[in-house]
């Protein structure tokens, strides 16, 4: 779980908005600590109908989703928007950057949720961005997107909750222009897979990711998360991106560049 940390901007009046929108199986939050001129409201209001055309595309808990369709055999890539081949071919590409921790075929089934969310956070932001809205907050249940400040001169801060003593903050996050992802068995039990022993991954109870890109960072949870004590070292090697994990024994590491 994580949390928006920042009890001076709350204080502080700001141009800007709040929007909640219930899609993908979660809760979008939107805060945007800019003016809301006609263009950012028109970018706000096309990104999130925009989240529900993938929704339909991608759910893999809608029976009449393009991605279940797939799974059955009922379409081909080719039939399907221009879209699904895209995350398809991203998600090949994050499995070999990976080396093969991070599937979009968990348990042999078609399902590329594990890159969905982030990208489709990553894809809203950047088109607000676009619009003139460049101090902005996104979360889609744990995964976040920040842009600019949460105020002039002030970092956002995002607070990262233990995974079992959910009261408790293990860390708080702080930067701007920055995606941070979280993935563990609170968020996906039993649901991401060690390849190596085709068992669900055990050896940690959560790992957090941030990077320039929440796409890259949704995905290196996950596969971090897969890979248990190796992730490690592994995320070291991962240029702009650092993590923080719990083990299953409730001990805590964090990458050497962790924005904490």
């Amino acid at each position: 779980m994580i949390t928006q940390q920042d009890p001076q901007s709350r204080n502080s009046p700001h141009p800007g908005l709040r929007h909640f929108e219930h899609v993908m199986g979660t809760v979008f939050s939107f805060d945007i600590h800019d003016p809301v001129t006609q263009e950012v409201g028109r970018a706000l209001a096309q990104g999130i109908a925009w989240l529900h055309e993938m929704d339909a595309l991608f759910s893999t808990f809608r029976e009449d989703s393009t991605v279940n369709r797939l799974a059955r055999g009922e379409t081909t890539v080719d039939q399907c928007p221009d879209v699904v081949g895209e995350v398809l071919a991203l998600c090949e590409e994050a499995t070999r950057d990976t080396e093969g921790f991070f599937t979009a075929a968990p348990q042999g089934r078609l399902d590329p949720s594990g890159l969905v969310t982030g990208w489709s956070v990553e894809r809203v932001s950047q088109d607000l961005y676009a619009a003139g809205a460049r101090n902005t907050y996104i979360d889609a249940g744990g995964d976040l997107q920040l842009r600019g400040e949460t105020s002039p001169g002030l970092d956002w801060r995002i607070g990262i909750a233990h995974p079992v003593l959910r009261d408790q903050l293990i860390a708080v996050v702080h930067g701007h222009d920055l995606g941070v992802a979280t993935s563990g068995s609170a968020e996906r039990s039993g649901r991401i897979i060690d390849p190596r022993t085709g068992l669900p991954a055990s050896q940690l109870l959560s790992v957090t990711v941030t990077g320039p890109h929440l796409t890259r960072a949704d995905v290196f949870a996950t596969a971090a998360f897969a890979m248990g004590d190796l992730a490690r070292s592994w995320i070291e090697s991962q240029d702009g991106y650092e993590a923080l994990a719990v083990t299953a024994d409730g001990e805590t590491w964090q990458s050497s560049g962790f924005p904490s």
